[in-house]
C-alpha cells in the first residue's frame, strides 16, 4: 500500500494552475463544479489506490 505524498511533487506549478484557470474561464458556477468534480473523479482512477484517496480527503478536508 502506498502513503499520500504530501510534499511539492509538481514541476510547474505555475503553469497547472494557470490551465486549470483557463479550463474554467466562460464556464457557469455548476458547470466549474461539474468540470472539478470531473477532474477529482479521472485523477483518482488513475491513482487508484483507496487508502492514499482516503489520506487526500483528510488532508483537503484540513485546508
Amino acid at each position: 500500500m502506498s502513503h499520500l505524498l504530501d510534499t511539492p511533487n509538481l514541476t510547474d506549478h505555475d503553469g497547472f494552475y494557470a490551465e486549470l484557470l483557463a479550463a474554467h474561464k466562460g464556464l457557469s458556477e455548476p458547470e466549474s463544479h461539474a468540470l472539478n468534480a470531473q477532474l477529482v473523479l479521472i485523477l483518482a482512477n488513475h491513482i487508484g489506490d483507496r487508502q492514499v484517496l482516503s489520506e487526500a480527503l483528510v488532508l483537503a478536508r484540513k485546508v
